[in-house]
């Protein structure tokens, strides 16, 4: 899969029921530190109802959703920047991944351990971002230093990527997030090598119950969130058996697809009478880059890729018919991928 989501936080924030509640798995989720070591990992299913449009269409013997692979990683601690609790090897974790959810507490329950013996959401949100940032400032220094020591690459270049980097430091040491920096296209493609972790979207997820001091502090979370590009908050219960019996009465796959767009994922599709399959991809990704989620042999063969767009497929009703009307587009590797293309590519390794 090529799409990664993790989940992030604390120890003892509910990272791992919340896993279990998105992937329908049944991993352990104890009351004690690093339950969790290393990391849990499992799928969420996206339901797209262009799917059972397509199905309609081609009458395919298979029909495949799009699933967000979701990693459960262990909680950080502070200090985890400088090797507290395993830091490194978690923030490593981190850093595989293409986005973040990052589950705060808000539920109070004696019987639960809080490693700061105390229930402060905004706090803990504060000790994380410490944490990343530090972590992403370390990347920073030691890039820059590597950079002074490259005697092999043009010297243009080093001096854009040392500019960059210190572009990226600057606002990291005024503890400014890098995904709330403008950079260019550019910009970025060049920072994706870095695996910043600051820069990857972040989903903001609290746990809570129904008791009365805990809608106050989530109306608190809420306030100190509200200019952090917050896509979605949704309130859940501690306990897995629980959350079970209060997702009667939520839509779990509403809440999945909503992590799904609001992680900037989009959706691209391949038909076939032997399969119709959704695929997700990075928004602005290329051609190039979404082949590779395929199969990384479209992407070092890549000639170009065969698309139309998934209105015009449902308008004509075939590939045939939309190629009769010019429908179908040849476009080369660095053209940026749409919600909703239907791609064939056509490669040679």
């Amino acid at each position: 899969m090529g799409v990664k989501c993790g989940i992030i936080g604390l120890p003892n924030v509910g990272k791992s029921t919340i896993f279990n509640i998105l992937t329908n798995l049944s991993v352990p989720s104890l009351n004690f530190p690093f339950c969790t070591i290393n990391p849990n990992i499992g799928f969420s299913p996206i339901f797209d109802k262009r799917l059972l449009e397509l199905k309609k269409i081609i009458c395919p013997k298979k029909v495949t959703k799009t699933f967000i692979k979701i990693v459960d990683i262990a909680g950080l601690v502070p200090g985890a920047h400088k090797g507290e609790g395993l830091g490194n090897k978690f923030l490593d974790n981190i850093r595989g991944v293409d986005s973040l959810i990052h589950v705060v507490r808000v539920f109070q329950d004696e019987n639960i351990i809080h490693i700061q013996k105390k229930i402060d959401p905004i706090n803990d949100i504060k000790i994380i971002n410490t944490e990343l940032i530090f972590s992403d400032i370390e990347i920073c220094e030691k890039s820059l230093l590597l950079n002074k020591r490259n005697k092999y690459l043009d010297k243009n270049i080093l001096l854009q990527e040392r500019e960059l980097l210190k572009k990226c430091l600057l606002h990291l040491e005024k503890f400014s997030f890098l995904k709330d920096v403008k950079f260019s296209e550019i910009e970025l493609s060049f920072l994706k090598s870095f695996k910043f972790l600051t820069l990857k979207p972040t989903l903001f997820l609290i746990n809570s119950d129904s008791k009365i001091n805990d809608k106050l502090l989530l109306e608190r979370v809420k306030n100190f969130l509200k200019n952090d590009c917050i896509k979605i908050i949704f309130p859940t219960s501690y306990s897995t058996s629980d959350l079970i019996k209060r997702n009667q009465d939520t839509n779990i796959s509403e809440i999945i697809s909503s992590i799904y767009h609001n992680l900037n994922l989009k959706t691209f599709f391949t038909v076939g009478v032997k399969e119709v399959r959704a695929w997700p991809f990075l928004k602005n990704s290329s051609a190039v880059e979404v082949a590779k989620i395929i199969h990384s042999d479209f992407s070092k063969g890549f000639i170009r890729a065969k698309v139309i767009s998934y209105l015009d497929f449902i308008k004509y009703k075939s590939e045939s018919n939309a190629k009769k009307f010019g429908k179908i587009r040849l476009e080369g590797k660095d053209y940026i991928v749409k919600d909703g293309d239907i791609i064939h590519f056509l490669f040679n390794v």
